[in-house]
């Protein structure tokens, strides 16, 4: 008998499959089909997101259930009632509780950063190509068009600097690659998602490394002007539509 979680991911998983469908078609080249197809994926993304949202409800209490769960047999191992390895088990299940909860909402700030990155590609679409080495920057978007050639073996130096500054692991959300990108139709092999707001300390700081190494990256404001959800740094050429 197939288990209610399973049950529940796959209308996601047809979802996701939809965005995937839209998101090709908004490498297309009139610009109507562009709006059109931004407009579309936009929607569906937010039907995604509010799936997901339900999900989250339902693993939030999944998650509160078996903590406190874990808590319980905490106490009663202290009381010498129960064994160890009862114990270890339910501290496996909220850990395994808490790991989808912190999944879902993962892939809830994907989907907002696939949104601004159409609406802000959509923007640039509409102006002039950008000169090599030159800035051009948007309400949502700041495209730079460094000379320089990146590469992901460039990546351990970005983490030490943002490490050295700011004391903290890089918050990288992409490196190369991912299930994601596969399903939407875009070769990010060679790219880096970095979840930090171009306009905070970190992401001016960023801007500023990148930069002063000619290294060409796409920071997007957000897909709401004024909410920072969605808001994120690529580094690495925009990433385009696999052949």
């Amino acid at each position: 008998m197939e288990s209610t979680p399973t049950r529940r991911r796959r209308p996601l998983g047809l979802a996701l499959v939809a965005l995937g469908l839209l998101a090709c078609v908004v490498g297309a080249a009139f610009a109507e089909t562009l709006g059109e197809a931004v407009a579309d994926l936009t929607a569906a993304t937010r039907e995604y997101q509010e799936s997901l949202a339900h999900l989250l409800a339902l693993q939030e209490q999944d998650a509160v259930r078996a903590e406190t769960e874990a808590e319980r047999y905490r106490t009663l191992f202290a009381r010498g009632l129960v064994s160890r390895r009862d114990v270890e088990t339910a501290e496996r299940a909220a850990a395994h509780a808490r790991e989808q909860l912190d999944g879902t909402r993962g892939r809830m700030a994907e989907a907002e950063r696939v949104v601004a990155e159409a609406e802000a590609l959509l923007t640039l679409a509409a102006l002039p190509p950008t000169p090599v080495g030159e800035e051009r920057a948007t309400p949502e978007v700041v495209e730079y068009r460094g000379p320089s050639r990146w590469t992901l073996d460039q990546v351990a130096s970005l983490e030490r600097f943002f490490a050295q500054r700011f004391g903290r692991a890089l918050p990288v959300s992409a490196l190369g690659q991912t299930a994601l990108h596969d399903r939407f139709g875009f070769d990010h092999r060679n790219a880096l998602d970095i979840a930090v707001h171009p306009d905070s300390p970190e992401g001016r700081a960023l801007l500023q490394h990148l930069r002063s190494r000619g290294v060409p990256f796409l920071a997007f404001r957000g897909a709401v002007p004024g909410i920072s959800t969605g808001a994120h740094v690529h580094v690495g050429a925009p990433s385009p539509r696999k052949s």
